[in-house]
């Protein structure tokens, strides 16, 4: 039987910091793969290379050495504008600030990442509405972030991470704004999208909240201190 390959193959990889005279290691080579459809939770103390990692994973920044490689493509020799192509394709982001531009509707806050794709205006809309209606948001297509509560504006900012139906929805802290309740209602909307089959990884100190995935990941000092379920291929 053929092994499918990983989404994510992670070799070696570092990243450093230039502090005056000094060299910081955030991260100090580590190895992970992540295959379609897993439910990652990478967690950590402060300053332990978690978000370094989540945004090296997120082509948000470039590794000082080693080697990234995301859904077939070794992204961590590409330059700035390679990297951001395959970060608008690849993969979704949702952040804890909700990140929404408050003067346009609920759809439109949806549609943006559609803009540089080349699809027209009429899919970009369908598209749209396909992603507010996945997260129960059809209602309030036409209301701006300001016209609705922080659960509402956390989807939203989902539907929009979902809309370039992306290989990975990357998660950082999603219920670091929100209320208990509201935050509870929110980690069960990942849990139905991983079961649809959405790759999620997620970034937080909340060990409830990480609870929901199918893995942990514990970094500590830039290295991965304990890995609860990788698979052994």
């Amino acid at each position: 039987m053929q092994q499918e390959p990983p989404l994510i193959r992670i070799r070696k990889l570092r990243r450093s910091y230039q502090m005056g005279n000094s060299t910081i290691d955030a991260l100090s080579g580590i190895d992970i793969d992540i295959y379609p459809n897993e439910y990652v939770a990478i967690m950590g103390p402060s300053g332990s290379g978690k978000t370094t990692l989540m945004n090296l994973i997120g082509c948000l920044d470039s590794p000082s050495d080693g080697s990234y490689e995301l859904n077939g493509t070794v992204v961590s020799d590409l330059g700035d504008s390679r990297l951001a192509a395959i970060r608008n394709r690849e993969i979704g982001f949702v952040f804890q600030t909700f990140n929404l531009l408050t003067r346009i509707t609920a759809l439109h806050n949806v549609e943006l990442p559609l803009i540089y794709t080349g699809l027209s205006h009429k899919e970009r809309l369908k598209r749209a509405r396909l992603a507010l209606e996945q997260v129960g948001l059809s209602d309030r297509e036409s209301h701006r972030p300001g016209e609705m509560s922080g659960g509402q504006r956390q989807r939203v900012a989902i539907a929009r991470a979902l809309v370039t139906r992306p290989s990975i929805l990357l998660a950082d802290e999603p219920t670091g704004n929100l209320d208990t309740k509201t935050g509870v209602e929110i980690m069960r909307l990942f849990d139905e999208l991983h079961s649809d089959g959405q790759t999620i990884i997620l970034v937080t100190h909340e060990a409830d909240i990480a609870e929901h995935a199918q893995r942990e990941i514990f970094l500590r000092d830039g290295k991965v201190e304990t890995d609860s379920g990788a698979k052994v291929h």
